[in-house]
């Protein structure tokens, strides 16, 4: 199998979703009572009829995840470097059709930001950018990467999806992680929201992570934007995803993120709706079918959803993020790639963890668990 392309050619996206849609509560159960999850239980474990079970599901979350992380949750911020973008994509502030001020850091002016997140306690920063190969291309990441990695423990990079070559460039530079996220798995409706740009095209896109392992990153972080979509089978398939990577490029670790659609300056309504209870049965269903993946949850969420959840099987968040190029210090009025709900800062994320028996762990998973 040259890709993940040969497996997920072999699903049927309607198949796939009846499948779902069909699972008991007998299904269920079994599923629940085994040692060792399979992609049919967790399409059982994200079904309607899981939805009973749910105190249950998080029991054995919590127990799993404690199991392998302790009660530790790792703190991280995100850092625009740029709201530039050749994409159109229609649920996004920085789609290129959004016709508003653009904006990249210069190397003095991502130091001033440096310094404000560093103020914060931080030492696991995520780089962001729109996907624009003009302005922000693999020499300006060098650039970037030689300048900041003296200041952090870690290093992950959410930007646009490249050739081998290019990760391969990046990696002796500081780079410890990228996060690339499918947004949908539905091929037709992918190309609804992504009608122009290098984006539009599925096929590069969902072999990104295939390139990432085979350039020997350390860890690379998947996901769907939920509400573009049937949730249920979009996460599906980004279980089977997940599975294939973690058997071909077993080197690599692995996170997982779950953002719910956010309202952004052009707004886009969710195709399908996901309440609070539905994303907690699935951060479950994620944490019991895989023990030794990361779960990470933004600021997008409400403060009383991240609240609850963080005793249930996350193992990563963030606080006080800003979601424009120079939101902390530079240019706090520069466009957003979409709206912030949870604002306190994360002095204040600190102390509601250590108030629910847990640690925030402010620099990198490997040294604090080695």
């Amino acid at each position: 199998m040259n890709s993940f392309t040969d497996l997920f050619d072999t699903y049927n996206w309607n198949e796939t979703k009846a499948s779902i849609y069909a699972k008991t509560p007998a299904d269920v159960e079994q599923a629940l009572s085994s040692s060792k999850r399979t992609l049919e239980d967790f399409k059982a474990l994200v079904s309607p009829a899981a939805a009973p079970y749910l105190e249950q599901m998080a029991q054995i979350s919590q127990q799993l995840t404690q199991k392998r992380f302790g009660k530790v949750l790792q703190m991280y911020v995100p850092l625009y470097l740029s709201n530039e973008c050749n994409n159109i994509c229609t649920y996004c502030g920085f789609s290129y059709d959004n016709k508003v001020k653009r904006k990249t850091l210069s190397m003095m002016e991502v130091m001033q930001e440096v310094a404000a997140i560093k103020e914060m306690g931080y030492e696991h920063v995520l780089l962001v950018t729109g996907e624009d190969n003009v302005n922000v291309h693999v020499d300006y990441f060098k650039k970037v990467l030689q300048l900041i990695r003296p200041h952090f423990a870690h290093i992950s990079m959410e930007i646009q999806p490249m050739d081998e070559e290019d990760y391969a460039q990046l990696i002796p530079f500081g780079l410890n992680t990228i996060l690339v996220y499918q947004e949908t798995y539905h091929q037709e409706d992918y190309k609804k929201h992504h009608p122009k740009g290098k984006k539009s095209n599925f096929k590069y896109r969902v072999e990104t992570p295939d390139r990432l392992g085979k350039a020997n990153i350390h860890k690379m972080g998947l996901g769907v934007l939920i509400g573009l979509e049937d949730w249920r089978t979009d996460c599906f398939f980004t279980a089977l995803h997940l599975n294939y990577l973690e058997k071909k490029y077993w080197q690599s670790k692995y996170s997982l993120s779950f953002p719910r659609l956010r309202p952004y300056s052009g707004g886009l309504e969710p195709k399908v709706e996901m309440n609070d209870r539905e994303l907690v049965q699935l951060i479950c269903a994620y944490r019991l079918f895989n023990e030794e993946v990361e779960l990470s949850i933004s600021t997008r969420e409400s403060p009383a959803f991240r609240n609850n959840i963080i005793k249930l099987g996350i193992t990563s968040i963030s606080a006080g993020s800003k979601t424009n190029p120079g939101g902390y210090t530079v240019a706090p009025e520069s466009l957003e790639q979409f709206e912030i709900s949870d604002e306190r800062s994360p002095a204040e994320i600190s102390r509601l963890i250590a108030a629910q028996g847990y640690e925030a762990v402010w620099k990198d998973w490997d040294n604090c668990l080695a």
